[in-house]
């Protein structure tokens, strides 16, 4: 058992992720099954490779997509109507890849979730006035 309240708090606190965080691992993991697809483009399961990170990366947006058009979603109603526009293009290009496989338009969808995971991963600046 814990000595100090503190410690058992940061143990809780390192177990369990703040929203923005886990958004932003989701994405970067889902950038991440894209890459490694994409770098293993010849082996003979690239299909499989594919359908598996191309469904992943449509179910996470999928997901947002909904969060994003919640009525209650904190986010600034510009930056909310940005991002379904960006999504609206990933499910372009997913199913694009779905009909066509192409491993260099897999570039653009895997910069996309490493730039949003970035910006989730930033701390909002602290205004003292």
């Amino acid at each position: 058992m814990y000595r100090n309240p503190l410690q058992a708090y940061q143990s809780v606190d390192q177990a369990t992720l703040p929203g923005r965080e886990a958004e932003a691992l989701i994405l970067t993991k889902a950038a991440q099954k894209l890459r490694a697809c994409q770098n293993a483009w010849d082996l003979p399961d690239r299909d499989a490779r594919l359908d598996e990170s191309l469904r992943y990366n449509q179910l996470l947006w999928s997901i947002l997509q909904g969060e994003l058009s919640r009525d209650d979603n904190p986010l600034p109603k510009e930056i909310r109507l940005n991002l379904l526009r960006l999504s609206a293009f990933i499910d372009r290009r997913i199913i694009q890849l779905m009909a066509q496989a192409d491993s260099e338009k897999l570039n653009i969808l895997i910069a996309i979730n490493h730039n949003i995971a970035a910006g989730l991963r930033e701390r909002p600046a602290v205004n003292d006035n």
